[in-house]
């Protein structure tokens, strides 16, 4: 062994035709309900009984009832056990029982390692996984393409994608094991989930060569990536491929291509594949139904989305969370909160309950509006129903507060958030200093970022961003320029936001050779500037009546590509109203766009 370091089914609408845990760690995570028998005798002696295994305590006694038993149960029952405590996700005791099967000698086998593996992987401790191989090699018991599977599973879960991509190639070069379709299926899903779309559709050809060719999930899981990167076209081509070869799409398939071409707005292509799709016996379901209805409201036709919900009652498809929440979010991002409300209700009266979503959606809507009553109504009710709102939530409600002024209150829903949980994130901070520099609180904007800054929680540009402007807002410049000189040594490169907000604030403070040398230092680090940041740095010179260099931007800018916008034609009116002899320079600006 080698060593591894039917037409017509629904109607359309008009334009739709640590493996050695002590006994201790077990009895932690131990619940205090069974006091029962939980073996039953039977004909062939003494079985577990596995349906009783509902609580913690339950697995154990049973497992040190088994162990007690003369002869001992089977390695089959062993790895029932075992298998129930991982559905229970019981993972750290799984691990603490396997060690004590070791310790007693009891005999294992590949199903008890591979529930050992994928415990550990669940856990997040794929390090810790690849521990268990030696026993392998120790007892004897090859290594199965199930082992692999769930490593390569639990490294990409710690997104360690490299060394997931790594390990696959390993087993391949080196002949330890015939990957199966479920092992294409993991790293394909584990690439294509985390972004590498290219690879996953390099990896799909490649198995198109060998022994195990790609099957119908393999192709959707593809599919789905190029539809998430909008190659719905390439997608396409895909779909006729597993045709040709005689590989039928299922549902996934075609709801991966839908929810693609929703995100386009090709409701024409939409309506020929989902009638190509009936007319094959292949029924939509909810996931399908609530694609469509999402892509219907991000165009605004909310409306649309809801005759396309009536219609999947009527053919006893009954809408879910995710179909609600999407209605929901449709209204409210066309300021019709009251009637995202009036779905948020039937949804109540139809006994499906809210989740986070659809309570944010809600919340979000009203916080645009500047309802905060009813946003804080709301915002309550989690708690009242035994949860707790989520992060997304908070910063919600902290950005709605600020909106409307009311500091008081968003101080003490950020006190209780540090009070209860959950953890802010760089959102709810940002939202925090964007709320306290845009109220002047600069000092108080200043102690959240240096605790935050002590503490080591911020490492992201987004978040100096916000720091930066607001000190550039609140006329502290210095401060915002020393923490501007400060990135490059922490390691972190200013983006052209970071740019363009201290080239408007030298600007805003007349300093325009300091904006000019920002400007080109942003080049040298090779960070272009974009229309922002000219459309900034022009105002600033006609501000200070610097016309001829203004000039020589204004010809830059064209020649990049860029145009004025409404402020700074506004500054020109006003320059030229006064020193019509600007207007010489404007058929210049002009001349240089037409060629």
């Amino acid at each position: 062994m080698k060593r591894i370091s039917g037409n017509g089914i629904i109607p359309l609408i008009s334009f739709f035709p640590t493996p050695h845990s002590s006994t201790t760690t077990i009895k932690a995570y131990s619940s205090c309900h069974s006091n029962k028998s939980i073996l039953v005798k039977g004909k062939h002696g003494l079985n577990s009984n596995f349906d009783n295994v509902k609580y913690l305590d339950d697995a154990v006694t049973l497992f040190h009832q088994m162990v007690r038993v003369q002869p001992l149960p089977s390695v089959v029952n062993f790895s029932k056990l075992f298998k129930t405590m991982l559905n229970l996700k019981h993972y750290p005791a799984v691990i603490s029982l396997f060690g004590e099967m070791q310790k007693l000698g009891i005999p294992i086998d590949g199903f008890i390692l591979s529930n050992v593996i994928n415990s550990y992987c669940l856990m997040c401790r794929a390090d810790c996984a690849f521990s268990v191989l030696p026993i392998y090699l120790k007892n004897g018991i090859p290594f199965s393409v199930v082992t692999f599977s769930t490593l390569i599973r639990g490294i990409f879960a710690e997104n360690k994608v490299k060394d997931a991509v790594e390990l696959f190639k390993k087993l391949v070069r080196e002949k330890i094991c015939e990957p199966d379709e479920v092992m294409y299926a993991t790293i394909m899903n584990g690439l294509s989930k985390r972004g590498h779309t290219q690879k996953t559709l390099s990896l799909l050809r490649l198995m198109e060569q060998g022994n195990t060719k790609p099957n119908m999930y393999i192709y959707s899981i593809v599919i789905d990536a190029l539809c998430k990167d909008g190659n719905v076209d390439i997608a396409v081509n895909l779909l006729n491929e597993m045709k040709l070869k005689g590989i039928p799409p299922d549902v996934v398939t075609y709801s991966s291509l839908i929810h693609g071409l929703c995100k386009l707005g090709q409701w024409e292509k939409v309506r020929t594949l989902f009638s190509e799709m009936v007319n094959h016996n292949i029924y939509p379901n909810v996931r399908t139904f609530s694609m469509m209805i999402d892509g219907l409201c991000k165009q605004g036709k909310v409306e649309d989305a809801e005759e396309i919900m009536r219609h999947m009652i009527e053919k006893g498809v009954e809408p879910d969370v995710i179909t609600y929440s999407a209605i929901m979010d449709g209204y409210c991002l066309h300021g019709q909160v009251d009637r995202a409300r009036r779905i948020f209700d039937i949804m109540i009266d139809k006994s499906i309950e809210p989740d986070f979503i659809c309570y944010h959606v809600l919340i979000n809507g009203y916080c645009k509006e500047k309802k905060m009553v009813e946003a804080m109504q709301l915002f309550r009710e989690i708690s009242q129903k035994g949860s707790k709102p989520n992060t997304f939530v908070y910063t919600t409600i902290l950005q709605g507060l600020f909106e409307v002024g009311r500091i008081g209150d968003a101080k003490k829903i950020f006190a209780e958030m540090l009070s209860t949980g959950p953890t802010p994130n760089l959102y709810t901070h940002c939202t925090l200093l964007n709320g306290y520099f845009k109220y002047g609180l600069v000092e108080e904007a200043l102690s959240l970022f240096n605790k935050l800054e002590r503490k080591r929680e911020v490492t992201d540009i987004v978040f100096y961003n916000v720091v930066i402007n607001g000190l550039c807002k609140n006329g502290k410049l210095d401060e915002a320029h020393a923490i501007f000189e400060k990135l490059s040594l922490m390691g972190l490169l200013p983006n052209v936001r970071t740019y363009n907000t201290m080239i408007n604030g030298f600007c805003l403070q007349g300093l325009l050779d300091e904006a000019k040398d920002i400007l080109r230092k942003m080049e040298e680090n090779g960070c272009l500037p974009d229309n922002v940041t000219y459309n900034v740095i022009v105002q600033g010179f006609l501000r200070c009546s610097r016309t001829s260099e203004m000039s020589i931007f204004m010809k830059e800018m064209a020649g990049r590509g860029f145009s004025v916008d409404a402020t700074t034609t506004e500054l020109l009116i006003n320059v030229i109203r006064e020193n019509p002899s600007v207007l010489d320079m404007i058929p210049e600006l002009y001349s240089e766009n037409k060629k």
